[in-house]
């Protein structure tokens, strides 16, 4: 598969924010103090780094697999931890999911542009895919 300069310099970026997603998660799954906030944050950091992978591949001129980018998926059902009041340990979670939010919705913008930007359909699959 050959790559556009300018479809070069968006994986570049894709990986790079990847990688930071990967960083961010697995440090704040150490950091969260609700236990389900924990496994939340460890799951997404995996499928992070799938996404990662996949990229990587993408970056490498290795044609993903139509089912390629995350095939794990992530609980979404909780039991809240905290009471009603709002606390110090609330708080502290309460930031590094809005932190998190943010980069997520930075992503995903990136995946906009790029799922328009590259030629190969394939590519724009994978990267529709994963932003899904």
């Amino acid at each position: 598969m050959q790559l556009t300069q300018k479809e070069t310099t968006l994986l570049k970026d894709m990986k790079s924010q990847e990688k930071l997603c990967v960083e961010k998660y697995t440090k704040y799954a150490s950091n969260a103090l609700d236990p389900q906030l924990k496994e939340l944050f460890t799951s997404i950091a995996n499928v992070e780094q799938q996404h990662l992978n996949t990229i990587s591949s993408i970056e490498q001129g290795n044609m993903p697999s139509s089912n390629s980018g995350s095939s794990q998926t992530v609980k979404t059902t909780f039991t809240s931890h905290y009471g009603m009041g709002d606390t110090p340990d609330k708080q502290a979670d309460c930031y590094l999911c809005s932190d998190l939010l943010a980069d997520e919705k930075h992503v995903s913008g990136l995946y906009n542009t790029c799922i328009f930007e590259f030629t190969d359909k394939t590519v724009r699959d994978t990267l529709n895919h994963i932003q899904k």
